[in-house]
């Protein structure tokens, strides 16, 4: 399972916010830096940067975002896993968004450095934004 992955850390601080299901996708959530919009069952989940997010939303932030550098093949195995297994083993807890070409890993800002260490430790290559 020994994947080398190119990861891109993104510039800016990330949140995550929580809006209830039945809401509409919110003006401010779209911009500059990765955004990303999941809306489930019970939630509409936004990513986007902390920035952005205006008082009275229900939001977590002080997030580092992470790039996979791909391309990869949807049938492509084992690529978010070499990277989640040593941060996970490392005690770094994750947040996972994919799209339709990249995938990216979310962490807490002050977890960065030694994420840095664990990740390249495992052999992937970190680049900066």
């Amino acid at each position: 399972m020994n994947k080398r992955i190119r990861l891109q850390i993104l510039g800016g601080t990330y949140a995550i916010s929580r809006l209830s299901a039945s809401s509409a996708i919110p003006a401010w959530a779209d911009g500059l830096g990765f955004v990303s919009i999941s809306r489930g069952a019970d939630e509409l989940s936004v990513v986007c940067l902390q920035e952005r997010v205006p008082a009275g939303i229900t939001t977590e932030g002080g997030w580092t975002a992470i790039r996979f550098v791909g391309p990869f093949a949807f049938d492509e195995t084992g690529i978010l896993l070499s990277v989640a297994q040593p941060l996970s083993e490392g005690g770094i807890g994750i947040f996972v968004v994919s799209t339709y070409d990249e995938d990216h890993v979310l962490l807490k800002a002050a977890d960065m450095t030694r994420a840095a260490e664990l990740l390249m430790q495992a052999g992937h290559i970190l680049l900066s934004a």
